[in-house]
């Protein structure tokens, strides 16, 4: 496999994480993944996070949201689901939904301890 090893950990990376992707989406991820405000991530972060854009801007209509004035988060809420079947259809395990709720918790949690 050619390749930095951070190139090939994001790729490894998503072969387990959604093994059924297409392979322009999973070029299209890898790509987002391997972007410079991205480096300093662990490739697996890295990964998720392209992962769930990547289904997000182009497998949904979160774009259309945006663009008829709803606010970036709540965009995101309206099109969770739909991204979750996105990413169950490519074996994907892991549920965006779970990963906000564990975002949101942990930015709680953050908050309290100042």
């Amino acid at each position: 496999m050619a390749g930095t090893k951070r190139q090939q950990a994001i790729r490894k990376a998503l072969r387990a994480l959604a093994p059924a992707i297409p392979l322009a989406d999973a070029e299209a991820v890898v790509a987002l993944a391997e972007r410079r405000h991205m480096k300093d991530l662990p490739p697996s972060t890295a990964l998720w996070l392209a992962l769930g854009s990547h289904v997000r801007h182009v497998h949904t209509d979160y774009e259309q949201l945006l663009a008829d004035g709803y606010e970036r988060e709540a965009a995101r809420f309206f099109v969770m689901e739909e991204t979750d079947a996105v990413l169950t259809g490519w074996g994907c395990q892991r549920s965006v939904a779970d990963s906000e709720e564990a975002e949101a918790e942990a930015i709680e949690v953050r908050l309290s301890r100042r």
